[in-house]
């Protein structure tokens, strides 16, 4: 499970894991359908209505600050989200199931707003969290029960003067578009398995995981951990990982088979060819 340091250089070099050359494209298209099947027929996430609520920034033009962040996706460069993102206020981040999702916005009834009211598409990687020391209406933007956006500055600069500090947003969520399979970052010890889940289509949430070893395993429940992360107490080392996950909102399940090999690292990033749509 601790692997060399030639061993992760290695698996980065390679644009694909093994994992993702050992069960055919059809196969697992064909496991994505059986999954799908107890969904609903309207299970696929559509966008919803505009609705108003008001926008902030946080960090400098390179949205270093905004790395990292209360989902765990670290890097968001190397993790494919880069700088259009932003932190939900506690009534949109739902204790982390709410990150990944993405949302449509534009400045609106502000003379800080760009003309044409040009609309961003964000995704949501980070927590503002509520600040009670001041008025939800005064500097407390992300006190519940507010809907608020505090956005990485680059974001915020494609539809508004940053000098604003704050305007008034009309929003809608909408489906995400990724490309790619899931990832699946893992962390952890020999009987400590924490797998924080990336890259995710659709409605971009995640609201339960499964993970099953090889054969030795049935499918064993893991429990929401934090932010996009979710953990499994036991010993799965040696064994090819499969995980199973159901979206958040649409409650659409889908199967991603063999994603790590049996020879699976800590520290690294496995990508599976399925994805939500």
């Amino acid at each position: 499970m601790h692997c060399s340091a030639e061993a992760k250089q290695e698996h980065r070099k390679q644009s694909r894991t093994r994992a993702m050359a050992s069960p055919s494209a059809a196969v697992l298209a064909l496991l994505v359908s059986l999954a799908s099947m107890a969904a609903p027929a309207n299970a696929r996430f559509k966008a919803m209505q505009w609705t108003p609520a008001h926008a902030t920034f946080y960090g400098d033009e390179t949205a270093a600050e905004t790395m990292g962040g209360a989902c765990g996706y670290g890097n968001l460069y190397t993790t494919g989200y880069g700088t259009d993102t932003a932190a939900l206020s506690t009534t949109l981040f739902q204790d982390g199931y709410g990150c990944g999702t993405c949302y449509q916005m534009r400045c609106t009834g502000s003379p800080s707003c760009y003309r044409g009211s040009p609309v961003i598409t964000v995704t949501a990687t980070n927590l503002c969290p509520p600040n009670w020391a001041q008025d939800s209406n005064n500097g407390g933007w992300c006190n519940p029960p507010r809907t608020h956006f505090d956005l990485s500055k680059p974001a915020f600069m494609k539809m508004a003067e940053w000098r604003a500090g704050i305007v008034p947003v009309m929003y809608r969520r909408v489906p995400c578009v990724r490309r790619g399979g899931l990832r699946f970052a893992l962390q952890g010890n020999s009987y400590w398995l924490l797998a924080y889940v990336m890259n995710v289509a659709g409605a971009g949430d995640v609201g339960e995981m499964w993970v099953k070893g090889g054969s030795s395993t049935g499918w064993i429940r893991m429990s929401h951990n934090w932010g996009a992360a979710y953990q499994a107490f036991a010993p799965l080392g040696g064994q090819a990982l499969s995980f199973k996950l159901t979206s958040y909102t649409t409650r659409r399940t889908i199967i991603a088979t063999n994603v790590a090999p049996a020879d699976w690292c800590l520290g690294l990033t496995y990508e599976a060819l399925v994805n939500f749509s």
